[in-house]
């Protein structure tokens, strides 16, 4: 099968569930899936009974795409997602983006749990991504790698302005009316993990440029800006990663981290969805 049929048939098997429409497409990164409960009429498929989806293997991604209202939007939600270090190519780990889109979703948000490479950037923040490094696909790992379908997107997507500003500015928005809330915006830098940067690394990625780091994000932006989809990226920042650290980091603590920004997190999502679908 092609890539576009493949799109197509786990299209038609979510819509055999649902006959709802969404306008906004959520991925839920590392311990943010809780948000996922709080989507009101829901249809809730496993991953597992959805045509050529992966599974997700990592602590912390519960492996449901549900469908219903956030705020009175209608919104299809990734309760976790697929990483490159799960040993799933990029074409694959990114195809549940393009069945939203053919869902209907011309919005996105990206949500990822990321270590904070900027010194003014402490754990239970959150960064707006104004742009992004994408290591892997320096190196030759793009999700677009390989026959074009134009049924899909054109050959060669610009992404010089692949973070959407108006969505952007309604996050500062919403996020002044919360001051429990500190958000930054800055440049996320997306390595493969799953092992966490070494020292060295880390200070070459500040040199480099990136506020934050993380394992994910970038292929899926790339794909959604591929079909046409407006992007709004939010990193939560679970660690400092300044390459000065005395302690290593390591997923629980992530999780954590996670756990205790989800209030925060949730208001600022659902605040975006109001203004989205004011």
């Amino acid at each position: 099968m092609t890539l576009y049929d493949q799109v197509m048939e786990a299209t038609a098997c979510v819509q055999s569930r649902s006959s709802m429409k969404p306008d906004v497409g959520v991925i839920l990164g590392s311990g943010l899936g809780d948000l996922a409960v709080e989507v009101q009429d829901a249809t809730a498929i496993p991953y597992e009974e959805i045509p050529h989806f992966l599974r997700s293997t990592v602590v912390g991604h519960a492996g449901r795409l549900l469908i219903g209202k956030l705020e009175n939007v209608p919104v299809v939600v990734m309760q976790g997602r697929f990483h490159f270090y799960e040993g799933y190519t990029m074409q694959a780990l990114t195809l549940p983006v393009r069945v939203m889109r053919m869902l209907g979703a011309s919005k996105l948000i990206v949500t990822n749990a990321a270590g904070g490479l900027n010194a003014a950037y402490r754990p239970g923040d959150f960064m707006l991504i104004r742009d992004h490094i994408n290591f892997l696909g320096l190196a030759g790992m793009n999700p677009l790698i390989g026959p074009n379908d134009e049924q899909l997107g054109g050959r060669f997507p610009a992404l010089a302005k692949a973070y959407d500003a108006e969505l952007r500015e309604l996050a500062r928005t919403v996020a002044a009316q919360w001051p429990e809330i500190t958000l930054h915006e800055g440049v996320y830098a997306h390595v493969a993990g799953p092992s966490y940067e070494t020292g060295a690394e880390l200070k070459f990625l500040r040199t480099a440029g990136a506020d934050a780091v993380g394992m994910s994000t970038a292929p899926e932006v790339i794909v959604a800006r591929h079909m046409g989809m407006r992007v709004l990226g939010i990193s939560l920042i679970t660690n400092t990663a300044t390459g000065d650290d005395t302690e290593e980091v390591n997923h629980a603590e992530v999780l954590t981290a996670a756990d205790a920004a989800r209030p925060k997190f949730a208001a600022l999502v659902r605040g975006i969805l109001r203004g989205i679908g004011g």
